[in-house]
């Protein structure tokens, strides 16, 4: 099966009830449980060790944008990366020549109005440190023919204090003052489908399900991965009938746990 994390296993630094303990009910009932997740800026060891830290096992099975938006991006390109860790390694380790446009920002040329970089392409994700000047840089970047990525197009991050502004709210900044359509990594787009499969290739006969709290994102990610997609009450939205942004619940739940007692039977 497939899960969201934010607002479907956690909220920010909190799991959400009964999470960790249904995830280890699956997996001991032979269920693999791969996290697909929207939030790019930590890394999968870093989304790893959090899981670790609530008791779920996940080694090898957290999938992120970042991950999804190398495939975006060549090998050799060089990318002026606005974003967190998770982009910049994940960039990194595909042999892209990274950017990072915070270490910009620290030099004394190219931090300069009009002295931005030439680079491929701007790669944007979800980071706190958004801002005019990162903005600018990548603005002028585009401007000199730079195409643009974002890891998600989200409009909002769920948090245990209320929402937060996402990574699509900051990559309509960059395409708006860029003048770009910007190409989307990941859920529900191709890229995070593609990369979803080659870890879970598709079994005639296997029972798959989609769990998520976003019927934009993770609802039309089920349908991409041909899967029934099971909607839960624990993220953004609050409890309806749907469909929603057209996208209809196969089953629904309080939270995860709900939804795990139910594929189990119990």
């Amino acid at each position: 099966m497939f899960s969201d994390l934010d607002g479907v296993i956690w909220r920010t630094h909190s799991a959400i009830e009964g999470s960790a303990d249904a995830v280890g009910r699956l997996q001991a009932a032979g269920w693999r449980v791969v996290f697909v997740t929207n939030n790019g800026s930590a890394t999968p060891a870093e989304q790893e060790a959090k899981l670790a830290s609530f008791g779920i096992e996940a080694k090898g099975d957290v999938i992120t944008s970042a991950m999804a938006a190398t495939l975006l991006v060549q090998p050799g390109e060089r990318a002026l990366v606005c974003a967190g860790q998770g982009v910049l390694e994940a960039m990194r380790n595909h042999g892209v020549e990274v950017l990072d446009v915070h270490d910009l920002l620290e030099d004394d040329v190219h931090s300069r109005v009009g002295a931005a970089p030439d680079v491929d392409v701007v790669v944007v994700a979800f980071h706190k440190s958004f801002g005019f000047d990162t903005l600018r840089i990548g603005t002028e970047c585009m401007l000199k023919g730079a195409r643009l990525v974002g890891t998600n197009d989200d409009a909002t991050y769920p948090t245990a204090e209320g929402a937060w502004p996402g990574g699509g709210s900051m990559l309509a900044a960059f395409a708006y003052a860029g003048s770009k359509r910007p190409v989307v990594a990941g859920k529900p787009f191709e890229p995070m489908a593609e990369l979803a499969r080659r870890l879970v290739p598709r079994i005639n006969g296997r029972v798959e399900v989609m769990v998520g709290d976003r019927p934009s994102t993770d609802g039309a990610f089920a349908a991409a991965l041909g899967v029934p997609y099971a909607q839960v009450w624990s993220g953004v939205l609050a409890p309806c009938s749907g469909p929603v942004d057209g996208v209809r619940f196969d089953m629904t739940g309080k939270n995860f746990a709900e939804i795990a007692g139910r594929l189990l039977g119990n």
